[in-house]
């Protein structure tokens, strides 16, 4: 299949109110708590764990593909909401294809059909979006001019964008062995910093993490890494702090990514020019004209 890359349009990212940041981001909640005294006590697990963590992302990249699960919860109103996604991720290419799937409403029912979301280098691609986007074509953005830089707006955390803010790692400690998935992995806690991610990261990734470095409410991003015997991430536990403009409370958002499948098809082609939706967005969930 065709790989193809697209020059990215500002026009569908200012209008992004995606129906996920919506869902996700328009409740109040509280902020993430430290975890400075989780780290007490802990033993050194072969190596230094922030150069270990810092070099996360340039390992998947040497991993080449692999499948990958992610779960992003907040609390919305009281209630704890999680929307999951599935797929798969070239490492190399920056290519990724989830199926995001969102929570159902109180009754029990989908209110959603999934949505088809494309994470490529500096851009995302949606279908199914709705908001009277034609239910064939896609919605493209420009990550770098979301707030967040697409960390959590997606739904989802782009699963090599996840590992690039581990470049921003100030202190980790190691916890111990533990297993994820039937695979014995090194389990880390530590803190990254968003900006200091951004300076490290690679020009492709830059924008974004500088982005996310100044919209969300604080740059420090407490995570839990858990790495395989070759030093691949098998799972990443992030929590982010936003504020979306509605509120002033920040919207404590806890991203878990799940790696596995190392090697798996990951063939990612991206939609072609006249399949992209080119009209105005609804940010209620109408529909608008061109």
């Amino acid at each position: 299949m065709e790989r193809r890359q697209h020059r990215l349009t500002g026009r569908t990212a200012v209008a992004l109110g995606a129906t996920l940041a919506t869902l996700a981001l328009g409740a109040g909640a509280t902020g993430c708590s430290g975890r400075g005294a989780a780290a007490e006590g802990v033993r050194s697990g072969g190596g230094d764990p922030v150069a270990l963590l810092t070099g996360a992302a340039d390992t998947l990249r040497a991993a080449g593909t692999s499948k990958a699960s992610t779960a992003m919860e907040m609390a919305t109103g009281g209630t704890r909401v999680t929307i999951r996604g599935k797929g798969v991720y070239d490492y190399v290419h920056r290519l990724g294809r989830l199926t995001v799937v969102l929570p159902e409403d109180p009754t029990g029912a989908a209110e959603h059909r999934p949505i088809t979301e494309l994470l490529a280098p500096g851009a995302l691609f949606m279908k199914n979006r709705g908001a009277g986007v034609p239910a064939d074509k896609w919605v493209r953005v420009e990550t770098a001019t979301l707030s967040d830089g697409n960390l959590v707006t997606g739904g989802v955390t782009d699963p090599y964008a996840a590992a690039e803010v581990l470049r921003g790692t100030r202190e980790a400690a190691y916890v111990g062995r533990t297993e994820v998935g039937g695979t014995p992995v090194r389990h880390y806690w530590g803190t990254a910093d968003l900006a200091r991610a951004a300076r490290h990261a690679p020009a492709d990734v830059r924008r974004s993490l500088a982005a996310a470095a100044k919209g969300f409410a604080t740059a420090e991003v407490p995570f839990d890494a858990y790495l395989d015997d070759q030093g691949r991430l098998r799972k990443l536990r992030q929590r982010f702090s936003f504020v979306n403009g509605r509120q002033k409370t920040p919207v404590a958002v806890a991203s878990t990514t799940l790696l596995y499948g190392f090697g798996a098809p990951a063939v990612v082609a991206l939609p072609r020019e006249h399949d992209i939706y080119a009209g105005r967005i609804a940010e209620d969930g109408g529909s608008s004209g061109a």
